[in-house]
């Protein structure tokens, strides 16, 4: 039966990786897909990875509509076995409504990569209707790593390598931006709670870590006298 499947996981553990692994699969056994992404790192109508594999795409805009886009190639004589788009949060809810109708009408494997939550943690929308409506939904295996090396679970936007928490939820970025540009990074919850990125954080080993100790409750000094070896009884 086909299926609505969403991937999902923090930016750079391999999404779009996948996606076109998926298409090299797929597209090796004679299949032809219709790919979809929008906002991507390489530019419009691209899909690309980290890795520096990229492939031509649909840029899926505001007003596109998908199930009229792919019903439309049909139409016109076109072949699609099969659907991807990349960032999918990305997109408007009533574009996943969408894509849900391509797997049930049309009988179409759709298989939409994305994070799903944004550098607040909360909710994307186009995310949130996808746990919703997915047939199903994979974590990506290939786990991203904190800075301290535990498991990344959060996205953070950064401006200069500080954490930045206000602003628009959608602003096109990348992670390891340099400078004063607006980048991203995946940190644990711990470091995102803190807002301790990697920049803060070697910031933070170039001062002395002092606990707040509070001189008048520190203890008195001991007396000389007593730091001597005891005497034994005669």
């Amino acid at each position: 039966m086909p299926e609505l499947v969403f991937f999902s996981g923090t930016m750079d553990c391999g999404k779009s990786t996948l996606a076109l692994q998926i298409e090299h699969n797929r597209s090796a056994r004679g299949l032809q897909g219709m790919i979809y992404t929008r906002d991507d790192r390489a530019g419009r109508g691209k899909l690309s990875s980290r890795l520096g594999l990229v492939t031509e795409a649909v840029e899926a805009g505001d007003d596109l509509d998908f199930y009229a886009h792919v019903v439309g190639i049909l139409t016109a004589g076109g072949r699609a076995d099969y659907v991807i788009v990349d960032e999918a949060q990305f997109l408007a809810p009533s574009q996943i409504d969408q894509l849900a109708r391509v797997v049930d009408d049309l009988g179409l494997d759709v298989f939409a990569f994305g994070i799903t939550t944004d550098f607040r943690s909360k909710l994307f929308p186009g995310s949130q209707r996808l746990v919703e409506l997915a047939d199903r939904i994979e974590v990506l295996q290939v786990e991203a790593l904190c800075w301290c090396g535990a498991r990344a679970t959060h996205n953070a936007r950064t401006v200069g390598g500080e954490m930045v928490v206000e602003g628009a939820q959608v602003v096109v970025g990348d992670v390891n931006q340099p400078g004063a540009e607006v980048g991203y990074e995946v940190l644990c919850r711990r470091h995102h709670r803190r807002r301790m990125t990697a920049a803060a954080a070697r910031a933070a080993t170039l001062s002395p870590d002092v606990l707040p100790v509070d001189p008048a409750a520190a203890p008195a000094p001991v007396p000389h006298d007593a730091r001597t070896t005891p005497r034994t009884a005669p």
